[in-house]
């Protein structure tokens, strides 16, 4: 609900909870008005305009503090007179705070505080709900951290019981180690190397037919001895004809 009232030759559009600067009235700072000249009032979709104002209609008002306007310059001259005039003003006025508006017995303020009851009431019971939803959650997380509790405990006493079985098995591998070690040390001395005279040189391909080859010609320069090739052996050389020299 709002309404138009008229206040200092000024018309003001005004709700519950406006405050605003009007001309200056006599009332001290902390009282509590009643401005009798409305001109409209407006409740929803309904409205009621004054001729010129409305019957049954008022406004009431707490007076907050008495303050000053900005300040208004004016400046008069007369051109080749060597006139001038300047001067600063600042209206006084009244700032006002809107506490109800009525019109035909209808509170405004008792509909902005329903409203604010209401709105409270609600929010009230949704932070009670969120309240209780925290309570349930926080039940069945203890409930939950319970039962894992004891699954916990049986599971960190079978590691620890078979903890103590394994430590002997790695204790028996490392003596075994140790045995080994020992024997293969044992039985290093006893295995003593070749003597370096013994053992001859590798010999490759190449070098056995390079030694062959070496070896033929002094095979063939024997006495009593006709060289042969595996070509003659094969098929027998052509007879030739005798001449005057061989006889």
């Amino acid at each position: 609900m709002y309404a138009v009232i008229e206040t200092g030759g000024k018309q003001y559009r005004v709700e519950v909870g406006t405050e605003l600067a009007v001309e200056l009235l006599d009332a001290e700072p902390g009282e509590s008005i009643t401005i009798d000249r409305v001109l409209l009032v407006a409740d929803g979709a309904e409205a009621s305009i004054g001729r010129p104002l409305v019957d049954g209609a008022s406004v009431s008002a707490e007076v907050v503090r008495l303050d000053r306007a900005d300040k208004v310059v004016s400046f008069k001259y007369r051109p080749k007179a060597r006139r001038r005039v300047k001067k600063g003003h600042r209206q006084e006025q009244t700032i006002l705070r809107v506490t109800d508006v009525v019109v035909y017995g209808r509170s405004a303020a008792e509909a902005v505080h329903k409203a604010e009851a209401d709105a409270k009431s609600e929010r009230q019971r949704l932070e009670e709900a969120a309240a209780r939803q925290a309570a349930e959650d926080a039940a069945l997380a203890a409930r939950l951290a319970a039962k894992a509790a004891p699954k916990a405990t049986e599971g960190t006493e079978g590691a620890e019981a078979d903890a103590p079985k394994a430590r002997p098995s790695r204790a028996k591998a490392a003596a075994k180690r140790t045995e080994a070690a020992t024997a293969a040390e044992e039985t290093a001395p006893a295995t003593e190397p070749a003597p370096a005279e013994e053992s001859a040189p590798a010999v490759t391909k190449k070098s056995n037919r390079a030694k062959a080859t070496r070896a033929e010609p002094a095979d063939a320069a024997e006495p009593g001895t006709q060289e042969t090739s595996p070509a003659t052996d094969a098929s027998p050389a052509p007879k030739r004809s005798r001449t005057k020299k061989d006889e």
